[in-house]
């Protein structure tokens, strides 16, 4: 057996986006590795679906492989590569440059007449460049560029013309009718995710001619066509209504209608829709999380709901489908295997296809354990437990670290826990029982349970944690005396929280988390939608704000655990003035505690020496206050 090391776990290649051929044979996959935040490379690989051969490289994975998409009769792919929209045939080959463009390419899809519809930004000119080589470049906001435009590219030509009709636009999502009629397409009214989300609609784009079905709601995306007693509807998902806080559901439009109404097809289900499919041939189908496993359900015609087909138990995701619906493709992870590629029939046992880290099989992991338990008010929760390798539960009390997921709307699923920021078998191999939880506010139990937390962070969802914690102790899994938390994003907020409300903990990591709800709205990428969870904006008058009471700074003088910060320098999701703000405060009460930035990053770290920093680093951090003699002095 290998010993687990962060070099194991860091800067490692994994695959994503698998796409099924339309005939269902082939999946193609890419392999990619970080090198930094601004600098991955990719490789593109193809494999039998039914796993009948071995998966074949079609490209050397020295560039930015992205988008593949494949042709209509399944005999080639195209893909964006670097600054490059390329051709290659499935059989491998040198395969074609198509495009040579100076801008960002976004997206491509392979239309039934021969061309390709390419979303990309507008290319730098001649003006551009000087006012960059010059540093002429103020940014006016009111002036904001870089936004995607949807372009057909002619294949005989090489010509490249914007599609007219969608103004100025920035276009996230498009989709062709199976029939190869016209194109649906989502566009938001500039690129920033604030507030561009916030303005996403829905178009029907036929050649010259664009009908504008109205707004989508928040974060609109996935457009799918599909036919409902045989006249044409749009399926797409957006933030539940009235957001803007609570997980994703799917709606329905018809096209024909003079001003379409949307109906919210997973209305009343018990879980989460995740992703949305377009199948040719048939309905669209529909991924879910559902409390720790994933669910595939298939958009019913004839009742206009969603029938299941099938659960897998772990974490699915990146979910394709050939033209008829016989054969998806999934990335699939479960509680001892890591993220790799599947392929099958939907309601059938699916054939793992890719094998991109077997190094991984001769690792003695730690025993992971499905949890369920009742909150404070009765409220049914579940999470995972994992142990220290080769340990039972018969061989606790351990120390316990409890990591909280991000978002909120995320959850753990019973995948293989060893992502730098979810690096529980890391942990769990340093002698640590670890607590992974599902507090309300996440995904897999429906609209209601993940909108509890709007306006309410770090309130029931912070009563749920603790639920789960003493319900270990109960059990005896959990050393009340050495009590360890962590998390990334809302994970590091909670963190920051809990070490506010209580000294029961004797050391705490805080990732990339927000101290002050009123800054994040003003500054964070995602502003209003934060302001949903805090409460606020700061902008309502004098106080006193509702944020000001859900802020960890507000709580900071309260704070006795010594607290790890770790942060990226460049992230704009949660801006790195959060980090220093808790900092000074614990600095001003005379709390122990460092603060770590990492250049170059942004919310997610990638460049590799960091990533083996921070899981070495966040080890050490717990073993010198949960395994030594250097207690704070907080009781248990």
């Amino acid at each position: 057996m290998s010993e687990l090391t962060p070099e194991l776990l860091a800067g490692q290649p994994f695959p994503e986006s698998p796409v099924v051929s339309p005939d269902g044979r082939l999946v193609a996959y890419l392999v990619t590795t970080w090198r930094a935040e601004s600098s991955a490379r990719s490789a593109l690989w193809v494999a039998a679906a039914d796993g009948s051969s071995p998966p074949v490289r079609l490209t050397e994975g020295n560039s930015r492989d992205r988008y593949p998409r494949w042709a209509p009769g399944s005999d080639f792919l195209y893909f964006a590569s670097d600054q490059d929209l390329r051709r290659i045939s499935a059989a491998g080959g040198a395969g074609d440059v198509l495009l040579t463009w100076r801008g960002e390419i976004t997206g491509c899809l392979p239309l039934a007449d021969g061309r390709v519809a390419v979303l990309a930004t507008d290319e730098p000119d001649a003006d551009d460049e000087r006012r960059a080589a010059e540093r002429d470049d103020p940014l006016v906001w009111s002036e904001r560029k870089g936004g995607s435009r949807l372009r057909l590219l002619d294949l005989d030509t090489r010509e490249l013309a914007t599609v007219g009709g969608l103004g100025d636009r920035h276009v996230v999502h498009v989709a062709q009718r199976p029939d190869g009629g016209p194109l649906a397409v989502i566009s938001w009214d500039c690129p920033e995710d604030e507030p561009g989300a916030f303005t996403a609609r829905l178009h029907v784009v036929d050649e010259g001619a664009v009908t504008d079905l109205g707004p989508t709601g928040l974060w609109g995306r996935s457009p799918a066509w599909w036919t409902v007693e045989e006249r044409w509807h749009l399926a797409y998902m957006a933030v539940t209504p009235p957001g803007p806080i609570g997980n994703m559901a799917v709606f329905d439009v018809a096209v024909s209608e003079e001003q379409p109404q949307r109906r919210n097809l997973t209305a009343g289900l018990s879980i989460c829709p995740v992703e949305l499919t377009q199948v040719a041939g048939g309905p669209p189908l529909a991924l879910f999380a559902d409390g720790l496993d994933t669910a595939l359900g298939r958009l019913e015609p004839e009742t206009r709901q969603v029938r299941r087909l099938t659960t897998w138990t772990g974490d699915a995701d990146s979910l394709s489908a050939s033209d008829a619906g016989r054969v998806i493709a999934v990335r699939l992870s479960t509680a001892y295997e890591p993220y790799d590629v599947h392929a099958g029939p939907p309601a059938e046992p699916l054939t793992r296809i890719s094998d991109t880290r077997p190094e991984l099989r001769l690792v003695r992991w730690g025993r992971q354990e499905r949890l369920a338990y009742k909150a404070a008010d009765g409220l049914e929760l579940d999470g995972l437990l994992i142990l220290p390798p080769g340990m039972s539960r018969e061989d606790g009390p351990f120390p316990l670290i409890t990591h909280v997921h991000g978002g909120p709307d995320a959850r753990w699923a019973d995948g293989l826990m060893v992502g730098w920021w979810f690096p529980g078998q890391w942990l769990a191999a340093g002698g640590y029982a670890v607590f992974l939880p599902n507090p309300r506010g996440g995904l897999g139990h429906g609209p209601e349970f993940a909108a509890t937390v709007a306006g309410a962070v770090g309130t029931d969802e912070w009563t749920d944690i603790l639920a789960g914690i003493d319900r270990l102790i109960a059990d005896g899994v959990a050393d009340p005396s050495r009590l360890g938390i962590g998390g990334w994003s809302h994970g590091g907020f909670m963190t920051a929280w809990a070490v506010g409300q209580t000294d029961r903990f004797r050391a705490a990591v805080m990732g990339a988390g927000i101290a002050d709800w009123g800054m994040q709205t003003g500054t964070g990428d995602l502003g209003l939608q934060e302001a949903g969870l805090g409460g606020g904006t700061g902008w309502e008058g004098p106080g006193p704000h509702r944020h000001d009471q859900l802020s960890p700074i507000s709580y900071a003088a309260n704070v006795r655990t010594p607290v790890l910060i770790v942060h990226g320098q460049e992230d704009t999701n949660v801006p790195v003035g959060q980090a220093i703000y808790f900092h000074r405060a614990l600095s001003y009460f005379g709390v122990e505690h460092e603060l770590v930035l990492y250049p170059r990053e942004g919310h997610p770290i990638r460049e590799r020496n960091h990533q083996i920093d921070l899981l070495t680093r966040a080890r050490a951090w717990f073993d010198r206050w949960l395994l030594s003699e250097e207690a704070p002095g907080g009781s248990a």
